[in-house]
């Protein structure tokens, strides 16, 4: 019976974003000065509120951050980790990341059982999946080295929010239903009430929370080095976590230099290992270049077709190139030449869709060849789209774009007994087993399989566009590694199809990503569009297919765009999880 209530309910879901498709609006939020775009309007007020307090985009994205944990607890977080891409009104760019680590404790094989399979669950669910978080070590690292203001003032507008508390929607009254969440007392006691579970309407404050959050912003190097750090790993080991107060010291945010590319005159900055969004996103518009997509028009079976095929050859590198660049050489720069990629366009048939399983690498790069062959890639997992987005541009011209995670719905579902935040579950994010499944819907090779120290594959990919010198566009949404084609699908559809910002992130998505060979397209795809698509040989999937039933769309861009003439600020939030663009 809970099977059926769900498809029911997923089939309602469906319903009634065919409605919201149809009334969405296709105008951006217009502002003169700063413009914040979330997955809730209360985090992107906070950003605007810091902005207007005389704060600049840096200032408003941790101020959005800290307060994404509070009202957007199943991804927005402290407990997990991300990315963020800056690039600043001078024209600098950077990149820091802060990507969970995995424990000192951790080992290759820590989620095979005795006989060597995986054991189902093991990195999804409780304590031993969790590895160490960076939020709190990339926000304040942040802050202290390109924001104006202090750490209190930022974190004030989140602190208050767990205090005061905010009503919940419907949506997220259903969601603190999780039967997961359910099974650790802690989550069990701070998001359902022990069993009294909140309703539409209530108002939901965390005390607990805001307790850590005062701790963390008079001094946040108390997270992981102080009380504060052996509070949280006494809590995990408690749980038969491997996180000690030891790991939390050792961990660190680092600056990387972002991923580059250009595409039709633009360039195109975005993130570099241990993400593999940026080398995707690039080497597939690298592929893209040399065809004429306006001309075959928007979203027709002939410009998807070759959208596809770029997209499943990038992925097919993806799978065994990509890792954490502190332990592997990672040849992101081979990846995304343009003569590799004017080599991989040379492959596609023009009317036939390639099967995954035929698909060879060109062998124009004889040190891709070499690593390709001692590196075979695993097979294909599932999937897990729960991250979150958000974009900063203030009235300067400082843009920032961040992707941060838990990376399962409510990450780990383990609360930290007596600090009210969630934990991650980012060790799935890592080959638990070559050939095996984990939980994040891609296909990994040994470069990104288990380690001490070391930090998982992530597809989040913070991007920032450039247009003469200009910043044009801050783009990214959640999805997994459907994060990689909607952010790809969002600037075609503005440099390719002429869109506005809103336009492009309405528009209907599709996405390859090599294996499994399925072609997933959202339900407003035209009949004529998908039936000559499988004539060239797809198999396509309406929506995301599960056991419990099928999602009818996938990942949530929050994008802005710049007015090149005015100068105006553009907010684009996706209607298809309600998020918001806020500016001033």
């Amino acid at each position: 019976m809970g099977s059926l209530r769900r498809s029911i309910l997923l089939l309602l879901i469906a319903v009634l974003a065919m409605v919201a498709s149809s009334s969405a609006s296709t105008d951006p939020v217009h502002a003169q000065h700063g413009m914040v775009t979330s997955w809730h309007e209360l985090a992107s007020k906070a950003g605007v509120e810091i902005m207007q307090a005389g704060g600049n985009a840096v200032d408003a994205a941790v101020a959005t951050g800290f307060a994404l944990a509070v009202v957007h607890p199943s991804a927005g977080n402290i407990g997990g980790g991300g990315f963020m891409l800056l690039r600043m009104a001078d024209g600098t760019t950077h990149f820091l990341d802060y990507r969970e680590k995995a424990p000192a404790a951790a080992t290759r094989d820590m989620y095979l059982d005795a006989q060597g399979k995986v054991i189902e669950g093991a990195s999804l669910y409780g304590y031993k999946a969790i590895a160490v978080p960076g939020s709190v070590a990339g926000m304040v690292y942040a802050e202290r080295k390109w924001g104006k203001l202090s750490l209190k003032q930022v974190m004030a507008p989140a602190i208050r929010l767990a205090r005061e508390g905010y009503e919940l929607s419907w949506a997220e009254a259903r969601d603190m239903h999780d039967r997961h969440l359910a099974e650790y007392a802690e989550s069990r006691r701070v998001f359902q009430r022990n069993g009294d579970y909140y309703k539409p309407g209530d108002i939901f404050r965390q005390p607990d929370l805001a307790r850590t959050l005062e701790r963390i912003a008079e001094n946040p190097d108390d997270f992981y080095h102080g009380s504060l750090a052996k509070e949280l790993a006494a809590a995990i080991q408690k749980g038969g976590g491997l996180i000690t107060a030891d790991d939390l010291a050792h961990y660190e945010a680092k600056e990387r230099e972002p991923v580059r590319g250009t595409y039709r005159g633009y360039e195109v900055i975005s993130s570099p290992p241990p993400s593999s969004g940026g080398a995707v996103l690039i080497e597939s518009l690298n592929i893209l270049e040399g065809f004429d997509l306006a001309k075959m028009g928007e979203r027709s079976a002939e410009s998807m077709h070759f959208i596809l095929e770029a997209f499943r050859r990038a992925f097919f590198d993806r799978a065994e190139f990509l890792g954490d660049p502190d332990f592997a050489k990672i040849p992101v720069a081979q990846l995304i030449d343009k003569k590799y990629a004017a080599a991989w366009r040379e492959t596609i048939d023009p009317i036939h869709a390639t099967p995954s399983k035929d698909l060879k690498r060109p062998a124009v790069f004889s040190q891709l060849e070499q690593y390709a062959a001692a590196n075979p890639p695993a097979m294909a997992p599932r999937d897990s789209t729960h991250t979150t987005h958000y974009s900063v541009v203030d009235a300067e011209g400082n843009a920032v774009a961040v992707t941060t995670t838990l990376n399962g719905w409510f990450g780990s579902r383990v609360t930290a007994d007596g600090l009210g935040f969630l934990l991650n579950d980012e060790m799935d994010d890592f080959s638990a087993k070559a050939g095996a499944p984990n939980g994040d819907n891609l296909i990994q090779g040994t470069a990104n399989a288990i380690g001490p120290g070391k930090r998982p594959l992530s597809s989040m990919t913070p991007t920032i566009v450039v247009h003469d010198g200009k910043t044009v566009m801050v783009l990214g949404s959640p999805g997994s590694s459907k994060i990689i084609t909607t952010v790809a699908n969002v600037l075609m559809g503005v440099v390719d199809y002429g869109m506005n910002i809103q336009e492009a992130v309405n528009a209907p998505r599709f996405h390859n990503q090599w294996m499994p060979d399925v072609v997933n397209v959202e339900q407003w795809f035209s009949p004529d569009t998908t039936n000559a698509l499988q004539r060239m040989g797809y198999t396509l999937e309406v929506g995301l297919h599960y056991p419990s039933g099928v999602e009818p769309y996938w990942s949530d861009a929050e994008c802005i765009a710049i007015d090149e003439k005015t100068g105006e600020r553009l907010g684009a939030a996706d209607f298809r999880h309600d998020g918001k663009a806020v500016g001033y």
